[in-house]
């Protein structure tokens, strides 16, 4: 039972530590993860590293290619608008909810975020600033009490903290502050429609700068639609 345990917990370790690295880019759309290298890399056997890649892969960050291995998910374009698409409506919805039922420490917490992303921008700390970012937003949804809407956005937390990273730029992020402060003001007033407007204006205005961004991470030559089908036929047979 003790090795069962400690396998686990390897395999949280690794699930953590490579998620963090895909997020942050640090490990870009479409790179190899070639399982003798990341298991000497963090001193595991491949057991738990399977079992952290299988994680990764049932959170989309990664593909696992039958009698290929395993790679970061290759976001294409259309991913990044069907994420959009998403936040349009259910981080609209958030804010929303939020701005009806805020509470002073809900409103501290943002308050936190909003103090961490501007002494990041002051510091130049990409990764913190969109980790404060980002930390906003999972906030908010939080704040709007609703379990089915959190049960929703919560395996799409690691793909929009992913987005957060991609979108960073001089112009971006100080625009992004601005508009996550004006947020908190209307959810700080309990203004639930001017929350809501804020939300879907600040989503829209990152949308086709993030398309762009996302070009350059694109690997056109593999269909992760298509090999998810093949390893679920693989499976059945």
């Amino acid at each position: 039972m003790a090795t069962a345990q400690g396998r686990r917990s390897l395999a949280v370790q690794a699930f953590e530590r490579i998620k963090g690295e895909i997020v942050s880019l640090q490990r870009p759309p479409g790179q190899r993860l070639v399982e003798r290298d990341l298991a000497a890399e963090l001193e595991i056997s491949r057991i738990p590293l399977r079992e952290a890649l299988r994680q990764l892969e049932a959170e989309g960050l990664v593909v696992i290619v039958p009698r290929q291995g395993a790679m970061v998910a290759p976001f294409t374009a259309a991913d990044v608008r069907h994420l959009f698409d998403v936040r349009e409506s259910l981080e609209v919805l958030a804010v929303r909810l939020a701005a009806q039922q805020a509470d002073s420490r809900g409103l501290a917490t943002l308050q936190g975020h909003l103090a961490a992303a501007h002494a990041a921008l002051a510091a130049r700390d990409l990764n913190a600033l969109a980790d404060a970012n980002a930390g906003f937003h999972e906030t908010v949804i939080a704040m709007s009490a609703n379990p089915l809407l959190q049960s929703i956005m919560q395996p799409l937390n690691a793909r929009v903290r992913w987005l957060f990273h991609l979108a960073q730029g001089p112009d971006e992020d100080d625009d992004m502050c601005a508009e996550h402060e004006a947020i908190y003001r209307a959810i700080a007033a309990g203004d639930a429609e001017r929350g809501a407007a804020l939300a879907y204006e600040h989503v829209r205005e990152t949308r086709e700068a993030t398309l762009e961004m996302a070009a350059g991470w694109t690997v056109p030559d593999l269909d992760p639609v298509a090999v998810t089908r093949t390893r679920q036929r693989e499976r059945r047979s």
